[in-house]
């Protein structure tokens, strides 16, 4: 298991920004193992990483949380899809981004309804930063 200081880093895209005006939001994580094989969750986001053990599967999050924004900016449709997975979503795109809470998460989302209904988990938030413009 990674140390609470490893975990709390801030994750940032690899994004090239002519502006580098970015939102921090925090992202519920749940981390649970499932037949030998260490997974990362964002149920607000619905994607995941994993891997042999909980570093790569950290490494393997990380980099699917980077291309799922690099897609959608460069697509122009991370905010679109940020409400189609519940997100509060401002009109001003310097106003923080709110996911769900986990009970609506828990309501909307089947997946993560099972695991945290029939797995042990460890749940934690991931400061994440968001490019402005999208």
């Amino acid at each position: 298991m990674k140390n609470s200081t490893e975990k709390n880093k801030l994750v940032k895209g690899d994004i090239d920004l002519e502006i580098g005006l970015k939102v921090s939001v925090n992202l519920p994580i749940v981390v649970f193992e499932e037949d030998g094989i260490f997974i990362y969750y964002c149920p607000a986001l619905d994607i995941n990483g994993y891997g042999a053990n909980e570093n790569d599967a950290f490494e393997s999050f990380k980099f699917t949380l980077s291309e799922y924004f690099d897609y959608t900016i460069k697509k122009n449709t991370l905010r679109k899809d940020l409400k189609e997975h519940g997100w509060a979503v401002p009109k001003s795109k310097v106003k923080p981004m709110t996911p769900p809470n986990f009970s609506e998460l828990l309501r909307d989302n089947d997946v993560f309804a099972d695991v945290v209904n029939n797995k042990a988990y460890r749940k934690f938030d991931m400061p994440v930063e968001i490019p402005v413009f999208a």
